[in-house]
C-alpha cells in the first residue's frame, strides 16, 4: 500500500474525525461519547476490541496476515479533555460548555485511528500484531497505569509503545524529540507542622507553628540547589500554606502542600529522603515536630534510545532530518505515558501543529489554542511507518 496516497484520500475523514471530536470534550474518566464514538468507527471497519478498560478506555488490536511471526506494537492516544471554556464563535467549537479540547487530545485520537484503519487495509502486507491504546484521564488522575492494570500490555506481550503529543511550539510538518529523559515524574508533597498554641501575647508559652513552617520553607529552599548535583534535574514548590485561627493567637498546627519533580528515580528517592529530615530535625530544633507524607504521581518519561533511532529513521525518510528538532532539556511536566514505558521498549515525540502562516501559534492548555490540521496527515503516516519499522525491527 501507499501510505502517503492513503493518508491523503483518508485526510478529509480525519478532520472530520477531529472536529467531531473536538465539539463533545468530555473530563477524564467520563469520556462516555468519546468512548462510543471511536468504538462506533472500530466498528464499521472491522476492527477488534476490547472495552470498557480502566472504565472509559478501550484496547483495540489488528493481527497481521503475512506469514511469520511479527512483533506486537502498540500506539496510544489520550482521549480526556480540560476544564476550559471555548469562544463559542470559533468553528466547530465545544459543544460542552466548560470544556475544551486545548491539548489536542482530539487530534491524538484522530490521528490513532487513522493509522488504524490504514493497517486494517493492509495487514495482507505485515506479521505480528498492532495494539491501540485510547487512554482516559491523562490531565488528571491518569488512565494509563489503571489500563496497564488491567493487562493491556499483555496478551500478547506489547514488545514495543509509541504515542505523540501535537506540539504549537513547532511548525506542521516538522517533529521534536529526546533521547533518554523526555518528561519529569511527579510527587505530591503534604507538610504538617505541629507545635503548640498559645495567646499571642504570651509566645513564650508555646511553641510557635507558623514560625516552624517558615523556617521549613527556607530549609527546603536549598535541598536543590545544595543537595543534588546541578547536572541533574529536580524541583520542589511548595503551593500552599495553611495555618493559625486568629491573629491573637500562636497556631498550633500548619499544613502545606506542593510538588516534587525529577527525571531519575535516585535524585527522586534522594529529594524525598533529605527533604523528610530536614522537616523532622527543623521542627525538633524548635521545639516541635514534623511530619512529611508523600504521594506518588506520574512515572519519569525516559525514552529508549535504539527505538529513538528508529524515529529518527523514519521520521528522515517522510520529511528530512532537517525538520527533525531536537529537545534540548527535559520537560519538568508529566506525561503518563511513562507507565507504558515503564513496561515495554518505547518512545514518545512531539508533532508540529502550528503555522504562523495561519496565525495559530497558541499555547496547549490555553483557550485559544488550536492547531493547523494538516498535522493528522504526518501524524498517521510517522505513527503507520513506525509501527511497521518496529514490527519487523529486533531493536536490542
Amino acid at each position: 500500500m501507499n501510505i502517503k496516497q492513503r493518508t491523503e484520500e483518508l485526510y478529509p475523514q480525519l478532520v472530520r474525525i477531529r472536529r467531531e471530536l473536538h465539539q463533545h470534550p468530555e473530563p477524564g474518566f467520563k469520556e462516555h461519547w468519546t468512548s462510543a464514538y471511536i468504538c462506533g468507527l472500530l466498528d464499521e471497519w472491522g476492527i477488534s476490541y476490547e472495552f470498557p478498560v480502566a472504565d472509559t478506555g478501550i484496547v483495540a488490536m489488528i493481527q497481521g496476515e503475512k506469514p511469520g511471526s511479527g512483533n506486537t506494537v502498540a500506539l496510544r492516544a489520550d482521549m480526556d479533555a480540560l476544564p476550559l471554556t471555548e469562544d463559542i464563535a470559533r468553528p466547530f467549537c465545544s459543544l460542552h460548555p466548560g470544556h475544551m479540547h486545548a491539548c489536542g487530545h482530539d487530534a491524538h485520537v484522530a490521528i490513532a485511528l487513522g493509522t488504524a484503519r490504514i493497517l486494517m487495509e493492509s495487514r495482507s502486507e505485515w506479521s505480528g500484531c498492532v495494539k491501540f491504546f485510547f487512554q482516559p484521564a491523562e490531565e488528571t488522575t491518569g488512565g494509563a497505569l489503571p489500563m496497564v492494570e488491567a493487562g493491556c500490555m499483555e496478551s500478547p506481550h506489547v514488545d514495543y509503545v509509541t504515542g505523540l503529543h501535537v506540539m504549537p511550539t513547532h511548525e506542521t510538518g516538522e517533529i521534536e524529540i529526546r533521547y533518554g529523559d523526555l518528561n519529569a515524574s511527579s510527587d505530591e508533597i503534604h507538610i504538617k507542622v505541629h507545635g503548640k498554641s498559645c495567646h499571642g501575647a504570651y509566645p513564650d508559652t508555646g511553641v510557635d507553628a507558623i514560625v516552624m513552617a517558615a523556617a521549613v520553607i527556607n530549609s527546603l529552599q536549598v535541598l536543590v540547589s545544595r543537595c543534588i548535583s546541578p547536572l541533574d534535574n529536580g524541583v520542589l514548590t511548595i503551593g500552599t500554606i495553611c495555618g493559625g485561627t486568629a491573629g491573637n493567637i500562636v497556631a498550633g498546627e500548619v499544613e502545606m502542600t506542593g510538588t516534587l519533580r525529577t527525571t531519575d528515580r535516585m535524585v527522586r528517592q534522594n529529594i524525598i529522603d533529605t527533604m523528610t529530615r530536614m522537616v523532622k530535625c527543623t521542627c525538633q530544633a524548635m521545639g516541635g515536630n514534623g511530619e512529611v507524607t508523600v504521594t506518588p504521581g506520574y512515572a519519569a518519561l525516559i525514552n529508549t534510545d535504539q527505538v529513538v533511532d528508529v524515529l529518527v529513521e523514519t521520521a528522515s525518510d517522510i520529511i528530512g532530518e532537517e525538520h527533525i528538532h531536537w529537545k534540548k532539556c527535559p520537560s519538568m511536566g508529566v506525561e503518563d505515558f511513562s507507565f507504558f514505558l515503564d513496561k515495554a521498549k518505547g518512545v514518545f515525540y512531539h508533532l508540529g501543529c502550528a503555522s504562523r502562516r495561519k496565525k495559530i501559534t497558541a499555547p496547549l492548555h490555553s483557550q485559544d489554542f488550536d492547531m493547523d490540521e494538516t498535522c493528522l496527515k504526518l501524524g498517521v503516516e510517522m505513527q503507520t511507518r513506525l509501527a511497521l519499522r518496529l514490527l519487523e525491527r529486533e531493536v536490542n
